[in-house]
């Protein structure tokens, strides 16, 4: 393969986001061009929606609902054949109006009469005014009429999507697609299975989309970037696609999802689709793979890189082989810019799922992501995955070289909006990025993830919201000093209220990362974390928050070392593709899942400003223990 005729395609596979880019590729494509490499990118995942949710597309779905027996349509699906034209007739200006190119559609969405609605809009019955009004003026008053009507068209797409799952393709979802196939399988085999079914109307489309790229920029190298188990799917999807269309297109696999769940893959079939697949950060192990292919250097000299033995290699034709070169990785301050060029930026879609002004930011409006530091600078948290070089291997860059990515992304597309999505900003990072936006005049919004911990004092907070931060996400997890200490944190509940609150003073939004179920968790401990949530949302310390089941990987403390964390593990059946989640029996024997219900209808309803008075026990559907926390500690802590 010569020099001269290679350029490298980097891939977002269906499913990521449908509000912005996902990163990957961008920093990707952005690194290969600053070495000289040619390289462009396909977000193949907003391509499929966009294809899917058309005109043409809403009249395959019907065609192949009407192939259907009628014995096998949902009611959801027949009330959607029933208001077709009208479906049809709604779903590019729809569109349009979410993507930001038609506002004034606004009015007539927000008028109830346009789109049609199904069960998605049942969800509006929880905000019914008891006077008769309208049921969204709690979340957006008299005015709002933008944000309100984007809900509503939210509401539509999810309907869509639910008559495009029951229809078409049951593993179907905007984010989560087809995830079970993927998700800590220790086998192959089910992930086979699906690709060896004839192609869905999902699928086909996708071949299409894949096709059509590959028409385009001609490449000879294909890299997808996996970050979820809801990427997978399609990934391998893609892959075969090309393989059927060209076998001498080299394809590989890498991202986020594969430097977790795959590193100790041995699954032969996997390189039916792929040619290489590759651990940790992509430069270092893609610039070993073009020099590679140049001819430069054997595959025995690869970095990082699993591939699949053929006849002149070493070892059994056929075995999955792993080599790394152990070449140092690129500095983080040399990684360059990420380049969105290439991407259709004005076609991504801002829904607006949930009215919390926090929870939205995620879903909602084309945000530049950027990174301030490589891994973490903590590292110490027991459930995180702390021994792999995401989390490890920290590595930051100057200020000044932060700003001027920042300025080069403003200038390609034209967006002052930023989502640093770092494990955990680093506080003095965070300040001189702060004071040097700052100095140097440039305007810009931005949010990301912190550790609530005391270098963010109120002052601190203040510069940040000067420079332009309007939020922070941070784990509070178990809000219990006790397991906080187990988990390492390095915080404790009454640290978390001072610092959120700075935030809140500051005018910066606050989102709380929170966990149940953590190793010898009680019920007692679930109750006493909710009562301080509740006096969190109370004192107006965060605005936002999401709970979530404690899930141990075998890459985190809790996974290597359960004794000390009180629980033994559940042995693992032989791993020969993902490994991550690890089963544990915890002596406690609680009942996790149905505490679990309780805390997230709490949340959601704190989330809206409601039953934030209410005595926390009374979310629960068995008795529970009386909180054991004073009803004004958090009060007390801001004192």
């Amino acid at each position: 393969m010569s020099e001269t005729s290679l350029r490298v395609l980097s891939v977002i596979p269906p499913m990521t986001q449908l509000n912005t880019p996902y990163p990957s590729t961008a920093y990707l494509t952005g690194f290969l061009r600053s070495r000289g490499v040619d390289a462009v990118q396909e977000d193949l995942a907003l391509a499929l929606v966009l294809r899917l949710l058309s005109r043409d597309g809403l009249s395959a779905i019907r065609e192949r609902i009407e192939a259907l027996p009628e014995r096998e349509r949902s009611p959801r699906v027949q009330a959607f054949l029933a208001q077709f034209e009208r479906y049809r007739l709604t779903i590019g200006p729809a569109i349009a109006f979410l993507q930001g190119r038609d506002p004034t559609l606004a009015n007539r969405i927000c008028g109830r009469n346009f789109l049609p609605e199904g069960s998605r809009f049942e969800s509006l019955d929880v905000y019914i005014d008891p006077e008769g009004g309208d049921p969204l003026a709690w979340a957006f008053g008299a005015l709002g009429l933008e944000d309100r009507a984007r809900h509503l068209a939210t509401l539509y797409l999810n309907d869509v999507a639910d008559v495009l799952r029951e229809a078409v393709d049951p593993r179907f979802e905007f984010v989560r697609y087809a995830e079970s196939l993927a998700q800590s399988q220790a086998s192959f085999e089910p992930l086979a299975l699906a690709l060896a079914e004839p192609l869905n109307l999902v699928d086909e489309t996708l071949r299409a989309l894949t096709l059509d790229a590959l028409a385009r920029h001609a490449p000879q190298l294909v890299l997808l970037s996996v970050p979820f188990p809801g990427a997978v799917y399609g990934a391998f999807r893609i892959a075969q696609a090309i393989k059927a269309h060209d076998p001498k297109i080299v394809t590989v696999l890498g991202g986020g999802f594969v430097n977790t769940e795959l590193r100790e893959l041995n699954e032969p079939r996997v390189f039916d689709y792929f040619d290489y697949v590759t651990l940790d950060d992509g430069e270092r192990p893609i610039l070993a793979l073009l020099d590679h292919l140049k001819g430069g250097r054997g595959r025995s000299r690869l970095v990082r890189t699993f591939f699949r033995d053929a006849e002149g290699d070493t070892g059994k034709n056929g075995d999955v082989r792993y080599v790394n070169l152990g070449e140092a990785d690129i500095a983080f301050a040399e990684v360059g810019t990420p380049t969105w060029d290439g991407l259709p930026l004005d076609r991504y879609l801002s829904v607006l799922d949930m009215l919390n002004p926090m929870h939205r930011l995620w879903s909602d409006g084309r945000w530049n992501k950027l990174t301030v530091a490589h891994g973490c600078y903590w590292k110490k948290c027991s459930f995180c995955d702390v021994s792999l070089d995401y989390i490890s291997r920290y590595d930051g860059a100057s200020a000044k070289t932060l700003v001027d990515r920042i300025e080069a992304i403003i200038a390609e597309t034209g967006q002052t909006g930023f989502h640093f999505v770092d494990e955990a900003a680093p506080p003095k990072a965070l300040k001189a990025l702060a004071q040097e936006l700052l100095d140097r005049g440039v305007a810009i919004s931005w949010w990301g993830n912190i550790r609530f911990e005391k270098s963010f004092s109120p002052e601190l907070c203040q510069l940040l919201a000067q420079s332009g931060c309007i939020a922070v996400s941070g784990g509070l997890e178990v809000a219990s000093d006790r397991l906080l200490q187990l988990m390492k944190k390095g915080v404790s509940v009454d640290q978390v209220a001072r610092v959120t609150n700075a935030f809140t003073e500051a005018g910066i939004l606050v989102h709380a990362y929170l966990m149940y179920g953590f190793p010898t968790q009680t019920v007692q401990d679930t109750v006493d974390a909710l009562e301080y949530v509740r006096q969190l949302f109370e004192a107006g310390c965060i605005q936002s928050g999401f709970f979530h089941r404690f899930a141990c990987t075998v890459h985190s403390p809790v996974g290597q070392n359960p004794d000390e964390y009180g629980v033994k593990l559940v042995p693992l059946p032989p791993v020969s593709f993902a490994k991550n989640d690890v089963r544990f029996i915890d002596p406690t024997g609680v009942d996790h899942d149905a505490l679990g219900v309780a805390l997230n209808k709490a949340l959601y309803n704190y989330m809206h400003g409601i039953g934030l008075e209410q005595d926390v026990r009374g979310w629960f559907a068995d008795r529970v223990p009386r909180p054991r926390v004073a009803r004004n500690f958090i009060e007390r802590a801001l004192r």
